[in-house]
């Protein structure tokens, strides 16, 4: 299912990161960082809220905008029943949508808040029928991600020092908020494709790489087949969080299984946020919702501003398990979203 849009462009975009990522190869370009991963609060779960709220504060500041301008705000993230956006979000009082893709939430936001902007595209959305689109102006989209909140939920609670293989991915730590407009300004978004659940028979919840690899080939492949696109159209195909290896079984499962080459303009965003040579502990690199827009927003936005690349391929992807699922011993599930940032002349 992939769309094109007519009216919706990024106004801006905001970050805020743990020590990690402070620590990692993008550190200099985020909008504030925290020397420790509670940064001020009692708990793990409520400095990811902290997080995020601040990620929406610094963005609102940015963009000069107050909270009551803002027609809607869309928020994903890992923990249960998404807390940390619904605790996030509490003080500014706006229409919310809770959306969980695991760490695929921030395209999928995106999504949603593209097509309500430019709505006509949506045959069974009652809406209005002006020219500017659809029943929102404005659309806030935000994610975040806390590595103990998620470990201590997902896997094992980090104080077991259970040890992890090399294929393992780290959650990032951080909040990441972007502003959608139908006012044009020097970034489009340009069309998008909506995944649909794979099934890769991998049940490791260490080797997230493996499990995600494939839904990202799928939907690269039904985007560029939809729009019939070459690779090459863009300056650079970027995935969400495949990390090292999960990077190296895509390069390759797309060419076996549609003979395409995406090597020369690809990159994952969990290979260039963190300092493999200086950061041992993230193993195989980062992960969590927060990643993609962590880096996208922080490095690939001010590119498309500068217009040193015009075209971006955003594939995030994510994982779509639980601890039952796992102590079950089920098929872990992905998907993967994908849209297309456009610096405009």
């Amino acid at each position: 299912m992939t769309y094109k849009y007519n009216n919706v462009y990024l106004d801006e975009v905001s970050t805020v990161v743990g020590p990690y990522e402070a620590r990692g190869l993008l550190g200099d370009k985020f909008d504030k960082s925290y020397k420790d991963l509670y940064n001020g609060e009692k708990t793990w779960e409520q400095a990811e809220a902290h997080l995020l709220e601040e990620s929406i504060d610094i963005l609102l500041n940015k963009s000069n905008k107050k909270s009551s301008e803002i027609d809607l705000i869309i928020s994903g993230d890992l923990l249960n029943q998404v807390t940390s956006s619904s605790y996030g979000v509490l003080k500014y009082n706006r229409p919310f949508l809770g959306v969980y893709s695991a760490c695929a939430s921030s395209v999928e936001g995106i999504i949603i808040a593209s097509s309500m902007i430019d709505c006509k595209k949506i045959k069974n959305c009652v809406v209005s029928t002006s020219s500017q689109g659809g029943f929102a102006k404005k659309v806030l989209v935000s994610t975040s991600s806390h590595n103990m909140a998620a470990e201590k939920q997902f896997r094992n609670p980090t104080e077991y020092g259970a040890p992890k293989p090399k294929t393992a991915t780290f959650t990032s730590t951080g909040g990441a908020s972007v502003l959608l407009t139908n006012k044009k300004t020097k970034i489009k978004v340009e069309s998008s494709t909506i995944g649909t659940v794979v099934d890769m028979e991998q049940n490791d919840p260490l080797n997230m790489g493996a499990v995600m690899a494939g839904a990202a080939a799928l939907t690269i492949y039904k985007h560029l087949t939809d729009l019939n696109r070459d690779p090459s159209y863009y300056d650079l195909i970027l995935t969400g969080d495949l990390g090292m290896y999960g990077k190296e079984i895509l390069i390759d499962y797309m060419k076996s299984e549609y003979n395409i080459d995406i090597s020369k303009n690809y990159n994952d965003t969990g290979t260039m946020l963190y300092d493999f040579k200086n950061q041992k502990e993230v193993n195989a690199g980062g992960s969590g919702p927060v990643c993609c827009p962590l880096v996208c927003y922080s490095s690939i936005i001010p590119m498309l501003k500068s217009k040193k690349i015009n075209r971006v391929l955003i594939v995030a992807t994510g994982a779509l398990f639980s601890p039952t699922n796992v102590f079950q011993h089920k098929n872990i599930n992905s998907i993967s979203h994908a849209v297309v940032l456009e610096a405009l002349k």
